[in-house]
C-alpha cells in the first residue's frame, strides 16, 4: 500500500522547498493546484489540464456529492477514473459550501445558540454536524465529521480534508471560541473515522488527511487551534476560514503569528489562497506550501487574463506587470487589433500556438465557447508555472 510523505528539502527567507508523495504519483511545492468542483476544471478537459503541467487538482465533495452523487460516481470506479485523471487528487470536507450557499435560514431551539454568531445561509449547526439545502432543489441534507470522510473515501481523493466549521471574520470572539471548540471535537472525529477505516478509499488506497485550522482574525484562537490540530497528527496542516486569501494582509499576519506552533516536517496548505499572481509570492514567503482558487478560471471566463513575470525587486520576488492587477482585460477595444499573443514569451498552449490578444478579443465579444477554454488554460498555466519559478528561486537561494 502507498502511503502519503512530506519531506522538507530546503528553507529560506524567502519560503520553503519539498515534496510529497501520494498513490498518483509526487508533487513538487509550493504548488498551486486548480479547482475541479466538478470533476472539472472549468472549460477545460483532462488533457488540458495536463498541458498546464499541474501537478495535483481539487475537486469538491459538497458537488459531487449533489451531482453525480456517491453511487454513480462509485460505479465510475471513484473521481479520477471518471474524469481520467492520473495524477494526485486533493479534496475538500464540503465544510465551506454548507455555509455559503443555500437560502437564508437560522438555528432552530435545538442546535447552538447564536447569540454572537454569524447568519450563515440555510446552515442548522448541530453538536453532531450540519443541517443545510442543497442549493439545486431546496432538499436538506446533514453532514457529519463521519459523513464527510466517508463522502471523500468514495470520492477517492489522495489528500481529504476534516470536517470544519468556517468561520466568518465578522465572528464575535465568543462565538469564535465555541466554533473552534466544535471544529477540534469535529476534527478529532474525523480521525478516528479516518483510523477506523484503515486510512484508505473504499477503492483500497491511502488517503492523506489534513486537518483545518479556524480561529477567524482572532490571533490567539488561531494559535489555539493550529496546537490542537498539530497535536492530532494528522498528515498535513491547512488553514482555513473567510480570511484565507480574501484578506492577504491578515493572512500573511495570521501565518506569522503561527509558524513556531506549526509542525515543520508537514505540508502547510493555504485553502482558497490563488486570486492573483502576486498573492502566491506572498503566501510562499509567509511559509505557505500548497495553495487552490477558482480564481484562474473565473477571471478567465469574465475577460480578465494574467499577464506579467516574477522578478527580483529590491531584493524581493514580486509580480511585475504593465497592467492594472497584472491582468489584460480583453473585453476592452484596445485589444481588437492588438497582433501580440497574450503574454509574450508565455509557454501555455494558447500563447505557444500563436493566438493574439485580437482574436481572444474576437471570441469574447462574440462569447464564443472557445474563448473560455483558450484564456482558461492561460491563466491556469500561469499560475503554476509561477509556483514552479518561486520553487527554483528557492531552491537557488
Amino acid at each position: 500500500m502507498s502511503k502519503f510523505s512530506f519531506t522538507l528539502e530546503k528553507e529560506t527567507k524567502f519560503g520553503r522547498v519539498g515534496n510529497f508523495v501520494t498513490p498518483h504519483g509526487r508533487v513538487e511545492t509550493p504548488i498551486f493546484m486548480p479547482v475541479g468542483t466538478l470533476a472539472t476544471v472549468k472549460a477545460l478537459d483532462t488533457k488540458d489540464i495536463e498541458q498546464t503541467q499541474a501537478q495535483i487538482i481539487l475537486a469538491n465533495t459538497y458537488h459531487l456529492y449533489l451531482r453525480p452523487g456517491m453511487e454513480r460516481l462509485q460505479q465510475q470506479g471513484g473521481v479520477h477514473e471518471f474524469m481520467r485523471w492520473t495524477k494526485p487528487m486533493l479534496t475538500d470536507s464540503g465544510g465551506f459550501q454548507v455555509f455559503s450557499l443555500g437560502q437564508q435560514q437560522r438555528r432552530n431551539k435545538n442546535s447552538v445558540p447564536a447569540h454572537g454568531g454569524p447568519s450563515f445561509k440555510e446552515a442548522k449547526i448541530f453538536e453532531h454536524g450540519v443541517e443545510f439545502t442543497s442549493h439545486l432543489d431546496g432538499s436538506t441534507h446533514l453532514f457529519t465529521p463521519e459523513k464527510a470522510i466517508e463522502l471523500q473515501r468514495q470520492i477517492g481523493a489522495d489528500i481529504i480534508m476534516a470536517f470544519d466549521e468556517c468561520t466568518p471574520d465578522t465572528a464575535s470572539p465568543e462565538y469564535t471560541k465555541e466554533a473552534l471548540d466544535r471544529t477540534h471535537r469535529w476534527a478529532a472525529q474525523c480521525r478516528q473515522y479516518w483510523e477506523q477505516q484503515q486510512r484508505l478509499s473504499v477503492y483500497g488506497k491511502y488517503q492523506a488527511l489534513f486537518g483545518i485550522v479556524q480561529g477567524a482574525q482572532h490571533l490567539e484562537l488561531r494559535r489555539e487551534s493550529a496546537k490542537v490540530i498539530a497535536g492530532l497528527d494528522f498528515d498535513g496542516v491547512a488553514v482555513g476560514g473567510e480570511t484565507i486569501g480574501y484578506n492577504m494582509e491578515m493572512t500573511v499576519s495570521l501565518m506569522g503569528q503561527l509558524q513556531d506552533v506549526l509542525p515543520t516536517e508537514k505540508p502547510r496548505y493555504a485553502m482558497g489562497l490563488g486570486n492573483d499572481p502576486q498573492n502566491l509570492i506572498d503566501a510562499v514567503m509567509a511559509g505557505f506550501d500548497m495553495f487552490d482558487c477558482v480564481a484562474p478560471t473565473r477571471l478567465a471566463r469574465n475577460g480578465a487574463i494574467y499577464s506579467g513575470k516574477l522578478e527580483m525587486v529590491d531584493g524581493q520576488p514580486e509580480f511585475v506587470s504593465e497592467f492594472p492587477k497584472a491582468r489584460i482585460n480583453i473585453g476592452n477595444s484596445v485589444f481588437a487589433k492588438d497582433s501580440q499573443t497574450l503574454l509574450p514569451g508565455c509557454d501555455c498552449s494558447t500563447c505557444r500556438f500563436g493566438y493574439t490578444r485580437a482574436y481572444l478579443h474576437h471570441l469574447y465579444k462574440c462569447q464564443e465557447l472557445t474563448y473560455y477554454r483558450l484564456a482558461s488554460i492561460h491563466n491556469v498555466r500561469l499560475m503554476v508555472r509561477l509556483t514552479e519559478q518561486l520553487r527554483q528561486l528557492l531552491i537557488e537561494q
